[in-house]
């Protein structure tokens, strides 16, 4: 996962600019590309809350779902770039896009000015708590033997990919069924109308700890801290390569003056810092915050595109 030194990587405290002391002057809109109950929803409601402290005005919180992330991110990507618009971005938006859409209707690096990376969460491999498969092995020996008869949810890019990739490692081939929303796929999930679901932690934990779901496995290289007894994907299939994680990311359009990026940049340090913010993200929903200068989060999402557009070509997902 992300490494926590970008935590000390960079003064806790950005000095600020005189022309950015008198900003902001009114609520900045804070655009969420998906539903209300994601894990991009809850991680953005959790730092606007407390960002209002550093800038001294609310940010409002704006679902706009649609497309993926793209009707959201587009949204901001042509907002006046003056700052009261920004975007609480993801690895779906701002690495996976372009390798998974014909047309992307805005360019990550040339459309978008990032402020500050916010967290990084593992994705859980989950099915129904009645599922008959008991194991990551279990499914993956059904899907082999029955093209396409194991279903599987998906409501962004990164979570398609992440299952997409894992049937295409284990050689074997399952039926996509798209979502407008995380929490409408685990409720379908759970009444077994989809057989799979991979998302992020936040998503499915709330569920699995309620006894509704079983998670099968976890996503990244190491065991989850909240889930010790859940293997990864790469033991629990026997898929040694297998790798991916969801991030989030703050970014404004691009153009956007220098000295209102710094506040921004420097409310989100501020937010970052606050316990009940970092016990819920972090005890909670398995998250690690990952506060960074913007230097940091444009280094970050080039190196992620790279490795999302990999991911993508090797799963053999084309373009839609």
């Amino acid at each position: 996962m992300l490494r926590r030194t970008l935590l000390t990587a960079a003064p806790a405290a950005l000095a600020l600019p005189a022309a950015a002391q008198d900003w902001p002057t009114a609520p900045i809109r804070g655009v969420v590309p998906f539903a209300a109950g994601s894990a991009t929803d809850i991680v953005a409601r959790l730092f606007a809350e407390r960002m209002r402290e550093g800038l001294g005005q609310p940010v409002v919180v704006e679902n706009r779902a649609g497309a993926s992330g793209l009707i959201g991110a587009e949204a901001v990507a042509r907002a006046t770039p003056d700052g009261n618009t920004i975007l609480f971005g993801t690895n779906s938006t701002n690495a996976a896009a372009n390798a998974l859409f014909r047309r992307v209707p805005f360019d990550m690096e040339r459309d978008f000015a990032p402020i500050s990376l916010l967290a990084s969460v593992p994705l859980l491999v989950a099915v129904a708590a009645n599922s008959p498969h008991r194991t990551l092995n279990d499914l993956l020996t059904a899907a082999r033997a029955r093209p396409e008869a194991v279903t599987f949810a998906s409501a962004s890019s990164s979570q398609r990919v992440a299952t997409e990739m894992l049937a295409s490692m284990a050689q074997a081939r399952m039926l996509h069924v798209p979502y407008r929303s995380s929490p409408a796929a685990v409720q379908d999930l759970i009444a077994g109308r989809v057989d799979l679901f991979v998302a992020d932690q936040a998503v499915i934990l709330p569920a699995a700890q309620a006894g509704q779901l079983r998670v099968l496995g976890v996503t990244t290289r190491g065991r989850s801290p909240q889930l010790p007894e859940i293997p990864t994907v790469a033991e629990a299939g026997n898929l040694p390569s297998y790798e991916l994680f969801a991030w989030f990311v703050l970014v404004a359009p691009a153009g956007t003056p220098t000295p209102h990026i710094a506040r921004l940049n420097a409310a989100v340090r501020q937010a970052s810092a606050n316990p009940e913010l970092r016990q819920r993200l972090e005890q909670v929903l398995g998250m690690t915050v990952t506060p960074s200068t913007p230097e940091e989060a444009q280094a970050f999402m080039r190196s992620e595109t790279v490795k999302w557009t990999n991911a993508i070509r090797a799963a053999g997902i084309e373009p839609e």
